[in-house]
């Protein structure tokens, strides 16, 4: 018994049946339970529903009393039903509680809010005496008498295309049991050339694929692309600023078009692709089983072209293949030569090495991004790198995994050790020291090859502890001495070492002898002279 509900709202419940409201909006106006709702429609009378003697609510013509218990407080908009009859002429009977508060109550449904909250405002903020059921049956009463009929929008040739999925039909997997994949249903607004193709999963790159397959279908691309929220293509539903997948987003400016997401939960503004799926299911998939995917992909292509495009579509009254052909093919942009190229993409952490991740290899990214989540997007060939508003900021040759892939660039200045530099690189630095020190270093370097580089960087070193006068005199000492190692240096420089002097030879002095003493002459008399 607790689903009956009074008198009033089963007439509010007719009358908005009556002027074009859906069952699922007149349970959202009405604020009762879709099931209810299609109970007394079902029935088109309230006495033989049960209604004269309702239980969970109090007397109809008792206006006053508490807000009901447990009230939900669903949301009630203005524009989402509309009709295309004329408003109904008011029944007589004495005016609502709520019509002094018309205004306010208007304004407050404008803003979205619902019955329940319009009364709990209406009782703080203006004092409002009545109940709950009277705010309920007159918002019902304003919706009905100023929802605005649909508007219905054509487009010009090649101007749109309305994108969805559906459900296929049924296949045959190899162990025997049937699964329903998914239908990519696109169809072009104007002439109503459509295209259809089954797939497993509604993931980004089987919707990339499947529209490129209807582009080349077509033989173009339309200006823009109507689609739902699905999560395959947008990532945050927004009606002002939807965020579409990046990787849509090249899509679109690969084939030049852009992509028109709809209001959420509003599946009519992409109406004609809407009738498009179901009539795909009713009249070509319906009661059939197909053996495999690509069974019914060919079966769908056949269809489109017997059945589909053969056909006078009932709202345009034209034969839907000519219509394309003459009209709506030449209207299309062209294609581009080559297909969008294939390419994964994700958000990667820097590390603090200062390289992202992508299958098992390391790629550099700017100093500055370390520790950030950049978008990274890789083909077999290419790793490409970019922050978040798509800026590219890196491109890489594809690595193999546990490979590093650094950009000069991307080393910080204070991370690029001096034997790194070069030996050239690093003798300029040394002859800042003085002209022996560059000599030393040269002489140095000839001598000892390529382990010399390391000894030139502690050189640097010293300067920085040293002055250059006295480190410069010691490279001349250790020149002079042909010393070409780092520690003669130290040693000298502790100890201020003299330098290394040139002595001269002298041909005669006073303690030394003659040569002609050391003749052979000479020595044998020396031994006559010793001989006893």
């Amino acid at each position: 018994m607790a689903n009956r509900l009074l008198m009033a709202d089963i007439q509010a419940i007719q009358s908005l049946h009556g002027a074009g409201c859906s069952g699922r909006r007149i349970a959202a106006v009405l604020e009762v339970d879709r099931g209810t709702v299609s109970k007394y429609l079902r029935t088109g009378d309230g006495a033989a529903a049960g209604a004269a003697e309702p239980v969970a609510a109090g007397p109809v013509a008792d206006p006053g009393g508490e807000n009901p218990p447990n009230a939900p407080t669903g949301s009630v908009g203005i524009g989402e039903a509309a009709s295309a009859e004329a408003p109904r002429t008011p029944r007589p009977g004495p005016a609502s509680l709520c019509e002094p508060y018309r205004e306010l109550i208007e304004r407050k449904l404008e803003q979205g809010l619902s019955a329940a909250r319009i009364h709990q405002d209406l009782q703080s903020e203006a004092g409002f005496a009545g109940r709950y059921p009277s705010v309920r049956r007159f918002v019902a009463k304003v919706l009905e008498r100023t929802d605005p009929p649909f508007r219905r929008l054509e487009v010009l040739p090649g101007e749109e295309a309305q994108v969805d999925f559906g459900t296929g039909a049924a296949v045959r997997t190899a162990e025997g049991k049937r699964r329903r994949p998914w239908m990519f249903r696109v169809v072009l607004s104007h002439s109503r050339k459509a295209y259809a193709e089954v797939v497993w999963r509604q993931t980004t790159d089987a919707f990339v694929g499947a529209l490129e397959n209807a582009f080349r279908a077509f033989g173009g691309a339309p200006q823009r692309l109507v689609i739902d929220n699905l999560k395959a293509a947008v990532k945050r539903g927004d009606w002002y600023d939807p965020e579409v997948h990046p990787r849509l987003q090249s899509f679109a400016a690969h084939y030049g078009t852009v992509f028109l997401p709809t209001k959420p939960y509003t599946p009519r503004h992409k109406g004609k692709v809407e009738r498009g799926v179901g009539y795909v299911q009713d009249n070509a998939l319906k009661g059939r089983v197909f053996e495999s995917l690509e069974a019914q992909n060919e079966f769908l292509r056949t269809w489109e072209a017997r059945v589909a495009d053969t056909r006078v579509h009932g709202t345009t009254k034209r034969h839907v293949g000519t219509a394309f052909a003459e009209v709506e093919r030449g209207a299309l942009r062209p294609l581009p030569v080559e297909r969008f190229p294939f390419f994964r993409e994700g958000r990667r952490s820097v590390h603090r090495d200062g390289h992202v991740e992508v299958e098992g290899a390391y790629y550099s990214a700017p100093p500055e991004s370390v520790g950030r989540r950049l978008w990274v997007r890789w083909d077999a060939r290419l790793v490409r790198i970019f922050d978040d508003r798509w800026r590219q900021l890196a491109v890489h040759a594809k690595a193999e995994p546990g490979r590093f892939r650094t950009a000069p660039e991307h080393i910080p200045k204070e991370k690029v050790s001096a034997v790194e530099r070069g030996t050239d690189a690093l003798l300029r630095q040394v002859a800042a020291i003085g002209p022996h020190a560059r000599q030393w270093a040269e002489a140095m370097v000839q001598a000892r090859g390529v382990e010399g580089v390391r000894v030139l960087v502690g050189l640097k070193a010293l300067a920085a502890r040293h002055e250059t006068r006295a480190l410069d005199r010691a490279c001349e000492i250790a020149l002079g001495y042909g010393a070409y190692r780092l520690a003669t240096i130290r040693r000298l420089l502790d100890r201020d070492a003299p330098r290394q002097s040139q002595f001269e030879f002298l041909d005669e002095h006073p303690v030394i002898r003659p040569l002609s003493d050391y003749s052979l002459d000479s020595l044998h008399q020396f031994r006559k002279d010793r001989t006893p």
